[in-house]
């Protein structure tokens, strides 16, 4: 993987991902001013969780028609996010980001929004999607997560790192262009410290562990799987609370995705666009859906590091043609999820998929 890292008009940094050497010189034309953000963190002391002030986010671009888009390549005629005139991956600050490294102090109850939010375009065409790449550039996206996850946890002050997917218009996709995102934490997330404390719970009670005792399981019942390959299984876990919900995991167990070798790297790319073409094909137009990779906290070491082990969750809101699973009373009043599915069924229904 070739990496090429440059600066925006604003001082932010871009950084493009090729698969072989190739030359990225253009400079950003734009004249924007300096970005700077008033974000903030609290904490909720009853849920134990922080909450991230981002008001400035209001104005972010929504739903801009194709010819304006701001993350298409960069013409003569117009300039866009990406200075180039085409890419392959290409990864930047986000210019409205909910968390940046230059978060200007607030006054007391909160503290700065420290952090970073990047931008991932998986590709220059704006009219594909991820479940439309190659394998080649699907490895490559891999690849890239791997390098932008080793990077930010490196930077002092960040204890989690989240890559992500938002596709579709019905999850709130504010740019139709094939692109992720990925949010490098001050903290650790209220369910990733939920997911340490049950799985240190189960080591103590049983010896194993329990994202291996899950996999293996689910493995074995065989119903709930959807495919796998010599590296990966893709089910739908037994527990799943969206109505279209797959976890992958790869069957050696790694903390996250720079600990996954080639093999692994390959065999995800080609499971991951199996289970997003069945999403797409499922009913008569692609469902909308979160791909988000649970990985451990960077703060994470010893003995609570060698229990995590690495997955992806890929789960969709809608239930059925023209319908979608909304979050009401007892989901977000209560956080208690009702099923509109059955796990068993989405499974069968998945694999059906040709």
């Amino acid at each position: 993987m070739w990496q090429t890292r440059r600066e925006l008009a604003d001082g932010r940094e871009i950084v493009y991902f090729d698969s072989t050497p190739t030359e990225r010189v253009t400079v950003d034309q734009r004249d924007l001013p300096a970005t700077a953000t008033q974000s903030q963190i609290r904490f909720d002391p009853l849920l134990g969780d922080w909450v991230t002030l981002a008001s400035h986010r209001q104005t972010r671009t929504f739903l801009p028609p194709t010819d304006l888009c701001p993350l298409c390549p960069s013409t003569p005629d117009r300039h866009t996010e990406i200075p180039e005139h085409t890419y392959q991956v290409v990864a930047f600050e986000n210019r409205f980001p909910s968390l940046s490294l230059h978060a200007q102090a607030p006054g007391p109850p909160a503290r700065p929004g420290f952090g970073r939010c990047e931008v991932v375009c998986f590709t220059s065409d704006h009219d594909t999607s991820f479940a439309q790449l190659t394998p080649e550039r699907a490895r490559l996206v891999v690849d890239v997560w791997a390098q932008r996850t080793t990077e930010l946890s490196a930077i002092s002050g960040i204890q989690q790192v989240y890559c992500f997917e938002n596709h579709g218009e019905e999850i709130g996709v504010t740019l139709a262009h094939p692109h992720g995102q990925i949010y490098a934490y001050p903290f650790v997330t209220a369910k990733t410290a939920r997911v340490m404390s049950n799985v240190d719970d189960y080591r103590k009670r049983h010896g194993t562990n329990l994202f291996g005792e899950i996999l293996a399981a689910e493995r074995a019942e065989g119903t709930r799987v959807v495919a796998a390959n010599d590296e990966w299984t893709a089910f739908v876990p037994s527990f799943a609370r969206w109505p279209y919900e797959v976890s992958l995991y790869p069957h050696r167990q790694v903390a996250d995705i720079p600990d996954l070798d080639d093999p692994a790297r390959d065999a995800f790319a080609d499971l991951y666009l199996n289970m997003l073409r069945r999403f797409a094909c499922r009913f008569d137009t692609p469902m909308p859906y979160i791909a988000a990779w649970n990985q451990a906290p960077t703060v994470m070491s010893g003995a609570n590091r060698d229990d995590w082990w690495l997955n992806l969750q890929l789960f969709s809101f809608r239930r059925a043609p023209g319908k979608l699973k909304y979050l009401a009373g007892s989901e977000s009043g209560m956080g208690a999820f009702i099923s509109d599915t059955t796990p068993e069924q989405v499974a069968a229904e998945l694999r059906d998929v040709t």
